[in-house]
């Protein structure tokens, strides 16, 4: 059975100029980068994901990194405002392709902002980063927006990495799972397990107990197989250089309704 839909978007021309705020800038390999992008995307097809496709934004080099430019919660996107000026020229044609799909859309306002990296989804519990690229009138707007559906909104702090889901993410039973360095409070969370592996920060749930993750993150790859979920592993070496992770290269809508 189908899990949903992925959305995407390919890595552009310019990716090696992405922005980097916590990491020293290396080489990028844009051959290299593609043919991982096309793996990444494979592997969520063969998973049961049917990946569509947002026009690419080939002036704004971290396009690629699409999750940052929307929050969805049920049916309803919310277009983020990148804290980030140079990002914001990426909402256009994603915001068109979830009207396509039959979302609703709100968008968040200035003096807001928000990056999509900074929200994190628990069951109906809504994590919001706050510090880096999302401000507080961003959580505010998260709150307005998705509250009346139901969510409870946290704000949390981020300090010590680019977004919130660069420290965490979390494993199907709920369980936040991080970096410890890298998470600023971790008692905010109800279960929380540190991993040993900056990227086995940074899980996305493909279904039935499988999660895609990083191959630069073995041993945490270990600990969840003995926790007893599946780990299935990609390369996103370049990604990872520009402060880009598995959950960043796409956005997974599980709710969306006619």
């Amino acid at each position: 059975m189908p899990h949903g839909k992925a959305l995407i978007r390919r890595p552009g021309p310019r990716l090696a100029e992405g922005l980097v705020t916590h990491l020293e800038r290396t080489p990028v390999d844009a051959g290299l980068a593609l043919a991982q992008w096309e793996s990444y995307t494979e592997a969520l097809r063969a998973h049961g994901w049917e990946t569509v496709e947002a026009a690419p934004a080939d002036d704004c080099p971290d396009a690629v990194f699409v999750e940052d430019t929307v929050v969805m919660f049920r049916n309803v996107a919310l277009i983020a405002r990148s804290g980030a000026e140079s990002r914001r020229p990426e909402t256009p044609a994603v915001e068109e392709t979830l009207v396509a799909l039959g979302c609703s859309v709100e968008r968040v306002r200035e003096p807001g902002t928000l990056d999509g990296g900074d929200v994190l989804k628990v069951g109906d519990t809504v994590y919001v980063g706050q510090g880096g690229r999302t401000n507080e009138e961003g959580v505010r707007q998260v709150r307005a927006a998705f509250e009346p559906l139901g969510a409870r909104v946290v704000a949390v702090p981020v300090s010590k990495a680019l977004h919130l889901k660069s420290a965490v993410t979390a494993l199907p039973d709920g369980t936040v799972v991080g970096h410890a360095p890298l998470v600023d409070d971790p008692s905010l969370f109800p279960r929380f397990l540190a991993v040993p592996e900056e990227a086995g920060s940074h899980v996305v749930l493909l279904g039935g107990g499988k999660l895609l993750m990083a191959a630069s993150a073995p041993r945490s790859a270990g600990l969840f197989a003995d926790l007893g979920f599946e780990p299935v592993q990609v390369d996103i070496s370049e990604f990872e250089r520009l402060e880009g992770c598995v959950t960043c290269l796409s956005v997974r809508l599980r709710d969306l309704r006619a």
